[in-house]
């Protein structure tokens, strides 16, 4: 069975997390700009949704990587 928490899909899922801080700053930033848009809370809700989900994914496979370069 292949490692579900290699370096590489640690590094994938912080790279989704910095794409989804980034959707979300804009959308905050354009919101400001138009003085507010019904669709922002939704579209600020996704993206932060997105880092939500990978939390715990990369809390596990931080600890793993940690572990493992304790071991070595």
């Amino acid at each position: 069975m292949p490692n579900q928490h290699s370096l590489p899909d640690v590094l994938e899922k912080i790279y989704e997390n910095q794409l989804a801080l980034e959707a979300a700053i804009m959308e905050l930033s354009l919101a400001i700009e138009r003085q507010g848009d019904a669709t922002v809370d939704e579209n600020v809700r996704e993206a932060l949704s997105t880092i939500g989900e990978n939390v715990g994914q990369i809390t596990q496979a931080l600890k793993k990587l940690k572990t493992d370069s304790h071991d070595q």
